[in-house]
C-alpha cells in the first residue's frame, strides 16, 4: 500500500515533468529554426551546433514525455470541436512517429559525411559528398515534419491546458 499523499506527490512530479517536456520541445523548435537559418547563411559550424542542440533537446523531451506517461499523467480532451482536435492530434502522433527515423537518418548521414570529410571545411570532398547529399535529401522532409510536430505539440498542450482533464493513472 502506498503512503498517504503518494498519489498527490506523483501527480505533482508528473506535472513538473510535463512542464519541462514542453520547455525542452519549445527550445528544440527554436534551435531547429536557428540551425536552418545558419545553414542558409552558409555557417556550417553554427548550423551543426544548433542542430545538435535541437536533437539533444528533442531527446530530453522524449525521455521526459515517456517518464510522464510512466507516472500515469494523462489529460483527456473534454472540450468542443472534437473532430478538429482529434484530427490535429492524429496527424501530430503519426508525424511524430515518422520524425524520429527521419531525424536519425539525417543525423547519421551528416555524421558519416563529417567523418569522411575530416572537417566542415572539406564537405565537398569526394568521399563526403554522397553522405551530405543524402543528408540534404532527408532534411527536406525532416525539417517540415519536425516543425509541424513541434508546433502542433505546442497547440495540443495549450488546448489541453484549457480543455483537458487530468486522468488518474
Amino acid at each position: 500500500m502506498s503512503p498517504p499523499g503518494a498519489a498527490m506527490m506523483t501527480g505533482v512530479v508528473a506535472e513538473v515533468v510535463n512542464q519541462w517536456a514542453v520547455i525542452t520541445i519549445v527550445l528544440s523548435g527554436f534551435a531547429l529554426v536557428t540551425g536552418v537559418f545558419f545553414i542558409r547563411r552558409g555557417n556550417r559550424e553554427a548550423h551543426m551546433r544548433a542542430m545538435l542542440v535541437a536533437s539533444a533537446l528533442a531527446t530530453v523531451f522524449l525521455v521526459l514525455y515517456l517518464t510522464r506517461l510512466g507516472l500515469g499523467y494523462e489529460k483527456k480532451y473534454i472540450g468542443p470541436y472534437r473532430v478538429g482536435y482529434f484530427s490535429l492530434l492524429i496527424s501530430h502522433v503519426i508525424l511524430a512517429a515518422a520524425n524520429l527515423p527521419l531525424a536519425l537518418l539525417a543525423l547519421w548521414n551528416a555524421w558519416k559525411g563529417l567523418q569522411a570529410a575530416g572537417n566542415l571545411g572539406n564537405i565537398d570532398a569526394p568521399a563526403a559528398r554522397p553522405f551530405f547529399q543524402r543528408h540534404r535529401m532527408w532534411v527536406r522532409w525532416t525539417v517540415p515534419v519536425w516543425l509541424y510536430v513541434a508546433v502542433t505539440g505546442w497547440i495540443i498542450y495549450l488546448i489541453l491546458d484549457r480543455y483537458g482533464k487530468v486522468m488518474n493513472g
